[in-house]
């Protein structure tokens, strides 16, 4: 019988220490990155992150501006009004080259590790 009280509390103090190590984790990797828009350029113009990471774009310009990926394809917002905001999470490691496609000649990148 005094096993079982031992055991009891033991097993629900590793049960919450591994939920709320897991939890400290997953917040760490949800925890996001925030690019911000003003005067035609994006800043950083360079962000690292790790793989997992959502990254926003917020537009502070007084003109639309658009987050796009350089192969048209990873990803895409929609025309950002000021203010406005868009996210993306980047699942994979690699080199992340976007532009705004309403001003061509705004570029920066994201490094995922």
């Amino acid at each position: 019988m005094k096993l079982k009280r031992i055991v009891g509390p033991v097993l629900v103090g590793l049960t919450v220490l591994i939920a709320f190590s897991g939890g400290a984790v997953a917040a760490e990797k949800a925890s996001g990155k925030e690019i911000t828009i003003d005067n035609f350029s994006f800043g950083p113009q360079m962000l690292t992150v790790p793989a997992g990471t959502q990254v926003t774009w917020v537009n502070h310009d007084d003109i639309p501006h658009t987050v796009v990926s350089e192969d048209l394809v990873t990803f895409r917002s929609r025309a950002l009004d000021t203010d406005e905001s868009w996210s993306f999470t980047f699942t994979k490691p690699g080199t992340y080259t976007y532009f705004c496609s309403l001003h061509p000649k705004m570029t920066a990148k994201v490094v995922v590790r």
